[in-house]
């Protein structure tokens, strides 16, 4: 049981990873691109493409470790004034809409992916072909619908506090 809480807690953690380093790399080539265009008079000419790489792979991991985290904005005012057992009901009726529009997404970004494959388009500089950039999208769906499972599965059985000690 134990070789199975440590896979889910590396897959989990695999989410953090991409977008810390995918951060780390946005703030890199940000800085440099900064100091070769304005000191150096030399600027990269390919630091736009990798910075819209990142700003992609991060918007799709982090949200897999936002969900994990509850850290989506919720405005649960309302919610909060129902008795227990109507939030659970509540709380299981976003999970199926949430994982409803995460299906939708990955279904139409993994079409989307296709169609760069099969097309072969790249980026302008770099000649990256951009099924590449964009897989992050089915990947973070997964990894979304992943973490959303977990945090309400601990949330409905009232064990928060574990999962708060896991990250």
């Amino acid at each position: 049981m134990k070789q199975k809480g440590k896979m889910l807690y590396s897959l989990l953690n695999f989410d953090y990873f991409i977008s810390g380093a995918s951060l780390l790399v946005l703030i890199a080539v940000t800085f440099m691109g900064v100091i070769m265009r304005y000191f150096l008079n030399n600027p990269f000419m390919w630091g736009e493409e990798v910075q819209l790489w990142c700003f992609v792979w991060i918007v799709f991991f982090g949200a897999s470790a936002a969900f994990r985290t509850g850290g989506h904005v919720a405005i649960d005012v309302l919610v909060d004034l129902f008795p227990r057992q109507v939030k659970k009901v509540i709380e299981v009726f976003v999970y199926i809409l949430v994982m409803a529009v995460l299906v939708y997404l990955l279904i139409h970004g993994t079409s989307l992916i296709n169609q760069l494959a099969s097309t072969g388009r790249t980026t302008n500089i770099l000649k990256v072909n951009y099924s590449v950039v964009y897989s992050a999208l089915p990947i973070g769906c997964v990894l979304m619908m992943i973490s959303h499972t977990v945090a309400t599965v601990y949330s409905l059985l009232g064990k928060n506090d574990e999962m708060e000690g896991e990250k």
